[in-house]
């Protein structure tokens, strides 16, 4: 909706007084506004200043209301309320059918009318382009859901889980993971903002990933992919928070770097949840930072819990996130019973963030092979 200051108005009415009446509401609205008292000059008007908002008596010296109305239609998308003394139901419909967004009969109140005028911009009308923007969105969106794994892990010993919820129709979290001959890779990105924007470094983030899946050394993999992905965010002035970890199935050894996550939690059988220490600043926050290799052990019956700041958020302090993380994972019969469990921490119809969570469990009883 353009801001007020912006919006513009096209009064067509050829009763002096009511001209003037209208003019003083809508530029009282915020509108900026031409008065006309015939039909061509009202249709010249709305060329020349391209109005948000036309009211149109129907009653006019020159050209009928409804003509009227058909011609705007023709070039103007701008909201038309008729004002007429007309008070029959086929004049009511055939102004609507012309294009007219609301029909008001006169004597009106002027209370009336700005509620109506109000009301027509709460649901502005989507331009052509708003529209095709929209369709690109969608379309983006079922992109980005295409590139998250969908492969199922055939781990012996293990079950793997991951959702995704964004915020709008695409997101700047994602999660990937592909098996390797020993067992598992595993991202885990949160790109700073929203929307399209933070989906493009999200998908460049995991291209560079997963270029580096060969690399034997993760702090030879992980400084080769952080330096490619600064690269690339230092034009945008962005950041991504990044966690990637590396699963030895046999041993249940999971060597991992945390680039500013902060947000993978090591769940014990025994009723612990130990956040795993960030080993420094998001990816593209400084140059030439270099991040170091950490590593944990999944005994039988521990879970690998990763979630983004959507679910951290909703909680008044990181303890009580915690505690829940921790009461959910130990509750629920499945990775993927976690995953939708913690989603649901985190309300679609409340959560402000994209909201996403990963699970990697190691079976009770299993051992790995």
């Amino acid at each position: 909706m353009p801001s007020p200051e912006l919006r513009r108005a096209v009064v067509i009415e050829d009763d002096s007084d009511i001209r003037g009446l209208l003019v003083r509401i809508l530029t009282k609205q915020g509108f900026e506004v031409t008065g006309t008292a015939d039909g061509l000059a009202g249709i010249a008007a709305v060329r020349a200043t391209r109005p948000d908002l036309v009211t149109l008596d129907l009653n006019l010296p020159d050209l009928d209301g409804l003509e009227v109305c058909s011609k705007l239609r023709e070039f103007s998308e701008a909201f038309i309320i008729m004002l007429t003394a007309r008070v029959d139901e086929p004049d009511k419909l055939t102004g609507l059918d012309n294009g007219a967004d609301d029909y008001i009969n006169k004597p009106f109140s002027p209370r009336e009318f700005q509620s109506r005028v109000n009301a027509l911009f709460r649901r502005a009308r989507p331009s052509a382009a708003d529209a095709g923007a929209q369709d690109d969105l969608i379309h983006a969106g079922r992109v980005q859901q295409s590139l998250l794994p969908t492969e199922k892990v055939q781990l012996d010993g293990y079950e793997v889980a991951g959702v995704f919820r964004p915020s709008r129709s695409v997101g700047g979290d994602f999660y990937d993971w592909y098996q390797t001959p020993g067992g598992l890779h595993l991202t885990f990105a949160d790109a700073m903002g929203k929307g399209m924007g933070a989906a493009l470094i999200a998908a460049t983030t995991r291209a560079v990933m997963r270029s580096v899946r060969y690399v034997p050394d993760l702090d030879a993999a992980f400084s080769a992919a952080s330096t490619s992905i600064a690269a690339d965010l230092d034009g945008s002035g962005s950041f991504v928070t990044l966690f990637h970890a590396r699963l030895d199935a046999a041993s249940g050894r999971v060597g991992y770097v945390d680039a500013g996550h902060g947000l993978a939690l090591h769940v014990g059988t025994g009723g612990t949840a130990v956040r795993l220490p960030s080993a420094g600043p998001p990816v593209g926050a400084w140059a030439d930072t270099q991040w170091r290799e950490a590593e944990l052990d999944l005994s039988p019956g521990d879970a690998l819990v990763v979630v983004s700041d959507g679910i951290l958020d909703i909680f008044p302090s990181v303890e009580e996130f915690t505690a829940a993380v921790l009461r959910v994972t130990l509750t629920q019969p499945t990775a993927d019973a976690v995953c939708h469990a913690l989603l649901a921490l985190a309300p679609a119809g409340t959560a402000e963030d994209d909201v996403t969570a990963v699970v990697v469990r190691r079976l009770a009883g299993g051992d790995g092979r």
